[in-house]
């Protein structure tokens, strides 16, 4: 399987492996089936977070932060594959240690680290931007991380555009590492703002591109295609604005382009993301083997021209009103 350049430093297969499930609605021996089985198909990739799982996912008490990174490290100490993975952790969001001070990522990397059972994080992402803390010293604080060897490369999601210019100015301006990676919502029912706004940055700086909710939210799989699908889903109410005329043309584009395909309609999703400029690697997520494989097949779905050009008609962004 041919990998795609996320930096000069490090390559990645073209889909990524959220864990943000492990812990919450996936337990530890599955979520460990599904990185064998994950790193048994060539891929290589995981997203997590210092944050993950979280209860609120779900609606109901449970747990808060840290189960992914450690259901993780406790793999990599059962399997000794630690070589096998490209791990991205994030620090910024979690209650626990939030914000983006230097005091706090110095803190926060130790903690992962120790949760995963590495001596180092291969990309490690600002989860939100802290606009409390000087660029400056967050910058100065990650690149001291790149520096020591405890972080290979750095990344950034939910950054906002003024926030992610001035933190790339301050890295090319005072020699300090920089943003490489960006973790944007995208996917083909939300195009907006990636390709207008986020887009141009990522080419202009040469940064990878590894997109969340790339089936938006489930949306996408064409499980849901009316109100009465929702009644009960814990994801209901992430879905119902989905349901509109443009969102059901994008499912009955899916499911044409499904049919020539002979695939899904969520592989076809995940396989128009890979497909897409800029784009290095869709996360995706999934809670059995057979789920996990039918998402990675996407993989060598190869769109045609018009496979695509019916996928766009059906999901241009529609002006705003």
């Amino acid at each position: 399987m041919q990998r795609r350049p996320l930096s000069t430093d490090i390559s990645i297969a073209p889909i990524m492996l959220g864990t943000n499930i492990f812990g919450l609605n996936c337990n530890e021996a599955d979520a460990h089936r599904l990185l064998d089985r994950f790193v048994e198909r060539g891929f290589n990739a995981v997203d997590t977070a210092d944050c993950y799982p979280h209860h609120s996912m779900t609606g109901k008490p449970g747990p808060n932060g840290a189960l992914s990174e450690e259901i993780i490290g406790r793999w990599i100490a059962k399997t000794g594959r630690r070589d096998a993975l490209a791990i991205s952790t994030k620090v910024g969001e979690w209650q626990a240690r939030r914000g983006l001070s230097a005091a706090n990522i110095e803190a926060a990397v130790e903690d992962s680290l120790r949760r995963l059972q590495t001596d180092h994080i291969d990309v490690y992402f600002a989860h939100i931007a802290d606009p409390d803390t000087p660029q400056e010293e967050t910058m100065h604080a990650f690149d001291r991380l790149v520096k020591s060897g405890k972080v290979r490369i750095l990344g950034a999601s939910h950054y906002p555009v003024p926030l992610l210019e001035e933190a790339l100015t301050v890295s090319r301006d005072q020699g300090l590492a920089r943003y490489e990676v960006l973790q944007p919502g995208y996917n083909l029912h939300d195009r907006e703002p990636f390709e207008s706004v986020l887009l141009p940055i990522v080419q202009r700086h040469g940064m990878g591109v590894v997109p969340y909710f790339g089936l938006a939210s489930g949306f996408l799989s064409g499980k849901y295609r009316s109100q009465a699908d929702l009644e009960g889903r814990m994801r209901g109410g992430m879905v119902a604005h989905y349901l509109t005329p443009r969102g059901l043309a994008i499912l009955d584009a899916l499911d044409e382009v499904a049919a020539r395909t002979g695939a899904t309609p969520a592989k076809v999703a995940i396989a128009w993301l890979i497909a897409q400029p800029g784009v290095t690697a869709p996360i995706v997520s999934a809670t059995s083997i057979a789920q996990l494989d039918d998402l990675l097949d996407a993989a060598d779905i190869v769109l045609s021209d018009e496979h695509l050009a019916l996928l766009d008609r059906a999901s241009a962004p529609q002006p705003a009103a």
